[in-house]
């Protein structure tokens, strides 16, 4: 019996979503359209936290040595510097090697430095940190600055700061615009069930002198509403994908991708917590649209 009074819900959830064709239509390309907004937002917001985990692993700041630091205060240094929270990545750069740097960047006007050599460097060691997290750069920074033969810190406290500052708003606007087109869509799936609602206003009356629940009548309204949603979402994942595949390659053939040398994720990478969290918003969508629309037909 449970059986068929689910088949039942279900089966009048799926005519009810055919037999509105012209307004369910509409609410499937409306909501396409919100979740294709909400998806383009969503994939930068993917790609810049991922370009900034790719600079996180390579933007590094500079901690020059006390040049009369002894070998042994220079590796005590290093061990506190190592323990220090947020470092990822600790190495040392003698003088010989910053020298050698500078000439090889120098390329042919290296040979200005060859008075410099031995005795006469001008260079002092260091260490090149990297950090797990960028946020925390002046922290740690501040942390370092506490120990003992550190000479000074050379760090790219602007190009750190507007990466985590572009992140944060892309983050921020990604979720103030889901929170609008939910609300958009809710609207719209409550209104185009409510056509379907006040069309069968006197068998939802009759079925409540009847005694069905507010549950039985309420369920397959709602299983179309759910219909509409997971229709749009994997509409809108189909035409996402392309879209972002198109404009992926795009960017990367291009002049400025090839010089920055930019990597992107690919749409695959993406898909399956974009499929969730289509999934999710379009059966939740769908779903409180419908009870809305429910509301004031229910209510004896």
């Amino acid at each position: 019996m449970r059986y068929s009074i689910f088949g039942y819900l279900i089966g009048e959830g799926f005519r009810n979503f055919f037999k509105n064709k012209k307004s369910t239509a509409a609410s499937i390309i409306i909501m396409c359209a919100t979740m294709f907004i909400f998806g383009i937002f969503f994939l930068i917001g993917e790609n810049v936290n991922y370009i900034i985990e790719q600079v996180q692993s390579d933007q590094a700041m500079q901690v020059f040595i006390n040049p009369d630091a002894t070998p042994e205060q220079e590796a005590e240094l290093e061990q506190k510097i190592r323990g220090t929270e947020y470092v990822n990545t600790v190495e040392y750069v003698s003088q010989e090697q910053a020298l050698n740097s500078m000439k090889e960047w120098l390329g042919d006007s290296a040979s200005v430095l060859d008075p410099y050599s031995g005795d006469q460097n001008p260079f002092k060691a260091s260490f090149v940190i990297t950090l797990t997290d960028l946020t925390q750069n002046e922290n740690v920074q501040a942390q370092i600055n506490t120990y003992e033969n550190v000479a000074s810190i050379e760090a790219g406290d602007q190009t750190v700061n507007t990466l985590v500052n572009i992140a944060n708003g892309i983050r921020t606007a990604t979720g103030v615009i889901l929170v609008l087109l939910i609300l958009i869509s809710i609207f719209i799936i409550a209104n185009t069930i409510k056509l379907t609602v006040h069309a069968r206003r006197k068998e939802i009356s009759i079925m409540k002198y009847v005694g069905a629940t507010n549950g039985f009548i309420r369920w397959p309204f709602m299983v179309e509403g759910i219909i509409i949603g997971i229709i749009a979402a994997l509409i809108s994942i189909v035409i996402l994908g392309f879209t972002y595949n198109f404009v992926a390659d795009k960017i990367i053939s291009s002049s400025m991708g090839t010089t920055l040398g930019l990597n992107l994720l690919t749409f695959s990478d993406m898909l399956s917590m974009l499929l969730v969290v289509y999934i999710i918003m379009g059966t939740g969508i769908g779903a409180i649209g419908s009870a809305i629309s429910m509301k004031k037909y229910l209510e004896v």
